[in-house]
């Protein structure tokens, strides 16, 4: 079996931080939407 380069920790808190990037971006879009639709009504 390979030896992973990263540890167990490694690998979780890069994909924490990348889900959280991902919440931020995804939460962005939402209120510039919010902020569209509000407008035009």
């Amino acid at each position: 079996m390979k030896r992973s380069r990263f540890s167990e920790e490694q690998i979780i808190e890069i994909l924490n931080t990348r889900l959280k990037r991902l919440l931020a971006d995804a939460m962005l879009d939402n209120a510039a939407l919010k902020d569209l639709v509000g407008k035009e009504w």
